[in-house]
Order: structure tokens, then C-alpha cells, then sequence
């Protein structure tokens, strides 16, 4: 009895000190602003969209297959759509496909960059209910490939700047536009445009790319829509496992084989998940929506000093981009034995996809594979790699000009940083700048999100009129 006395004690104890933690975790009070009524034309934005998903603007992981003459054409008709951009700004072509806008400003002060790209990945036309490169609308939805990523913020950057130039403004510093036609691959494009900024000195205040959304139920506990702002990215890691073997024919099977050893070493990696990382972003995050969030996951979240363990089993049992902000992955991308039934592989290669989180290089990454698969006749090769992100403010001049624009387009939304987990042209320009950020501008639903790089990618008319909106108060306030 004195021992449950003992425990009683230390709840009621460890219980007087989450709980008053918190009853005090809410949301900071935000002053509501009246918006200016910006118009837009829902029809036009449309319209120029379809015309836009038409041309065939793929990159393809095979250097030299992309269609050079229809890169060529987007170009030609994005100076049909848009006039006075190309008249006001000086356009510049880098790497292969790469457009970079000039606007210059009323004074020499640090410019603003706006991002986006036009390439594409492939799509495979007997898996979609309409043509991917017909730019079809249908029951309200413009469909094609590149809808969502990226060319509705080509066409949204564009739209906006255009009737803004119609209307006389000048920025009050330089202006670029850098639109990459190669991000789905490696990003050169993006890398030249940054190698040509950086040689005249340029340092931009604020670099705005593609990344985020305004996306509902997308926290724990909350069931308001969050606009969440990437203020870093995860790295990337191109990982094979290359087990060795005896060759020969299928029907007198050695004890140890190569595809088998394989097997293991994969299933040694997946049961045993890269360790557990709060990084800054993560953090922010977690306290942004954690007070937006229900008691029980205040308690949590407002407690992450003790409950850092139970938030790693959630995570973990979750999966997916809640896991992706907290730890490394590993995707099981790739695989490769034999080529024939009857035959015996001398080799067997998975290819992995890592993605690394802030803190993490790809040096430690596969430091901590080869430590997993001690033991087993296994080789981790590095096949190529990019490092994570520098993290960027989420406060000062920067992010206000980015959280005004949000809170203007999006009112009822919850502005938060967040970890983006995917790679982005923005990260060639953290060389140049240290307020990089990654916001689409748009409002998405899960659905729409789970489309990008998928089948039946598709764009609700309905939402291009915020984007445009969006883009107008960012180009405003340069």
C-alpha cells in the first residue's frame, strides 16, 4: 500500500507539472487586417493554364531526351501571354532551360527572387482518365500534367506581374523571376541562374520558391486549415546496397545468395528507422499547431522535454511526411538481380532513396547503414547526394512581407514553418541568400497534394484567383 501511495504521489506530482504547461500552450493573438479586394480573372488564368499544360515540357533522368523544341515554345508563348513583362524586364536564358526575369527596382537595394518551373515529369497517357498534355477542362478542373507542379505559379507569377506592370508599379527594389526547366531532374538550370546572380553580386532579401500549401487537418489535433511556409529542406541521398553471389542455374540453389542476402540486408534497414531529430524547424512546428491542437496533444506538445520518446513512436507508427519531419528516411526504390527465372544472379542491387535531415550528411547516413548491416556480406555505395538546407528565419522583415501576403489571401489559416521534406531549385539559392522560403501560394486538400507526380494531376479552376492574389500582394510589397 505505501508503494501505490508512493506512485499516486509522483502522478498527481508529474501531472501538477504538465498540465499547467498546457493550460498555457495557446495561440498568440493576431491582429485581423481587411484585405484589399484584388480582382481576378478566373477564365483568363484558366485559359492561359491550358495553354501552358499543352507543350510537352519533360524532363527525363536521360540526359539529352527532353524536347528542346518545346521547352523552346513555352518560351515563345509565354511572350505571347505576357507582353509587358518581357518588354519591362530583361529576360535571360542560363543553363539549358532556364529563365531569369530582371525587373529593376526604384533604388539599389537587396532585390526579391520569385521561383517556379516549368519542367515537367513524364506521364504515361493509358493511365489517365483525360490527356496529359491536352490542357483539358473538365467539370471545373484543368487537367494535365504540371498543373499543380509547377506551372499554375509559372501562371500565377506571370498573371500577377503582368497586371501589375499594366497598372504602372515599380518595385521599390530589383525584381527577378528565376523559372528553372530542369528541377525535376538535377537542377542545373537553377544552379547557372545562381552562378550568374552570384558573379555580379547580388544578395537577395528574399527568395520565395515552391513548397508548401494551405492544407486542412494536416496536424494532430487541428482542424483548421495551416498554411505552412518551408523555412528549410531535407538533403538527398542516392544509396545502392550491392550483395555478391554465386552464379549459376536456378535449379541447384547455394545456401547463401545474392538476392537473398539482399532480402535481409533490406529488412534489417526498414525494421530499424534512422534515429529521432528535432531540428528547428520540427520544433516550430510542433509549438506553431500544437496550440491550435486539442488538450491531449497540448500535453504533448507542450511537454516535448519528457514526451520526445512517445512523439518518436507516433511518428514512427504514423509514417509518411509526419515521420519524414523527425528523422532520415529510407525509401526501397530500386531493384535489380537476375535478369531471366532460371538464372542464378551474381548480383543483387536495391536502390535506395535517403533524405536527410537538417544536421544529417549523407557521409553519416550511410555510416549508420553499414553499422545496420554488420555482419552481412553487403556493400553501401553512395551514388550521389545533395546536403540539407541552411535554415532560414521565420521572423524579421522577410517572413513578415511573406506572413502579410498569407494572412491577407488566407485569413482563417494558421501560418507555420515547417521542414519541407521534398528538394527544390531553392535550395541552390541559400548560396546567395539566407531568407529562402517555400510556399506555393495555394490551397490544397490531401487529395489534390497525393496527384503531384501522379496520375490525373488536375487544378480546380476555383483556386487559381487566390493564387494569382497571392503572387500580386508578394510582388507589392518588393
Amino acid at each position: 500500500m505505501p508503494l501505490l501511495y508512493a506512485l499516486l504521489a509522483l502522478l498527481a506530482a508529474f501531472l501538477a507539472l504538465i498540465t499547467p504547461r498546457a493550460l498555457r500552450f495557446v495561440p498568440p493573438p493576431r491582429e485581423s487586417a481587411k484585405a484589399e479586394d484584388i480582382p481576378a480573372d478566373a477564365e483568363r488564368l484558366a485559359r492561359h493554364l491550358q495553354a501552358m499544360l499543352r507543350l510537352k515540357t519533360v524532363s527525363y533522368p536521360e540526359e539529352g531526351r527532353a524536347e528542346a523544341a518545346q521547352f523552346a515554345a513555352f518560351r515563345d508563348l509565354l511572350k505571347t501571354l505576357y507582353p509587358l513583362v518581357h518588354a519591362r524586364c530583361q529576360a535571360e536564358l542560363h543553363g539549358q532551360n532556364g529563365l531569369l526575369y530582371h525587373l529593376r527596382g526604384q533604388v539599389d537595394g537587396p532585390p526579391s527572387v520569385l521561383m517556379a518551373h516549368y519542367d515537367v515529369v513524364p506521364a504515361d497517357e493509358g493511365d489517365w482518365a483525360h490527356p496529359p498534355f491536352a490542357g483539358m477542362l473538365v467539370d471545373g478542373e484543368v487537367w494535365g500534367r504540371g498543373a499543380l507542379d509547377t506551372k499554375c505559379t509559372v501562371l500565377c507569377l506571370l498573371e500577377a506581374l503582368e497586371a501589375q506592370l499594366a497598372a504602372g508599379f515599380v518595385p521599390r527594389n530589383d525584381l527577378y523571376l528565376s523559372l528553372g526547366g530542369d528541377e525535376e531532374t538535377l537542377g542545373q538550370d537553377a544552379a547557372a541562374i545562381v552562378d550568374a546572380l552570384e558573379a555580379r553580386g547580388v544578395r537577395p532579401a528574399f527568395v520565395l520558391d515552391e513548397g508548401g500549401a494551405v492544407v486542412s487537418r494536416v496536424f494532430p489535433g487541428v482542424t483548421r486549415a495551416a498554411a505552412l511556409v518551408g523555412i528549410a529542406e531535407k538533403g538527398s541521398a542516392l544509396v545502392d546496397l550491392v550483395a555478391q553471389g554465386r552464379p549459376g542455374h536456378a535449379s541447384a540453389p547455394p545456401f547463401r545468395q545474392a538476392a537473398l542476402t539482399l532480402a535481409q540486408a533490406i529488412s534489417r534497414v526498414a525494421r530499424r528507422p534512422l534515429h529521432f531529430t528535432l531540428t528547428a524547424p520540427a520544433k516550430a512546428l510542433f509549438d506553431t499547431l500544437g496550440r491550435h491542437s486539442t488538450f491531449a496533444y497540448k500535453l504533448i506538445f507542450a511537454n516535448l522535454w519528457c514526451f520526445a520518446p512517445l512523439l518518436d513512436l507516433i511518428c514512427r507508427r504514423t509514417g509518411g511526411e509526419l515521420d519524414a519531419l523527425v528523422r532520415t528516411t529510407v525509401a526501397f526504390t530500386r531493384l535489380h538481380a537476375s535478369p531471366a527465372y532460371n538464372v542464378l544472379p551474381q548480383q543483387a542491387k536495391a536502390g535506395l532513396n535517403l533524405r536527410l535531415i537538417s544536421g544529417d550528411t549523407a557521409q553519416d547516413a550511410v555510416a549508420r547503414l553499414q553499422s545496420v548491416l554488420k555482419g552481412l556480406d553487403v556493400q553501401v555505395e553512395l551514388v550521389r547526394a545533395s546536403q540539407p538546407s541552411p535554415i532560414s528565419p521565420a521572423s524579421g522583415p522577410a517572413w513578415q512581407r511573406l506572413a502579410r501576403a498569407i494572412h491577407a489571401t488566407y485569413p482563417q489559416a494558421i501560418l507555420s514553418p515547417y521542414l519541407m521534406v521534398a528538394a527544390s531549385d531553392s535550395r541552390h539559392f541559400c548560396r546567395i541568400s539566407d531568407h529562402v522560403y517555400r510556399f506555393s501560394g495555394f490551397p490544397l486538400t490531401r487529395q489534390q497534394l497525393s496527384l503531384i507526380h501522379s496520375q490525373n494531376e488536375r487544378i480546380p479552376v476555383s483556386l487559381l484567383p487566390d493564387g494569382f492574389r497571392f503572387f500580386t500582394r508578394v510582388i507589392g510589397q518588393c
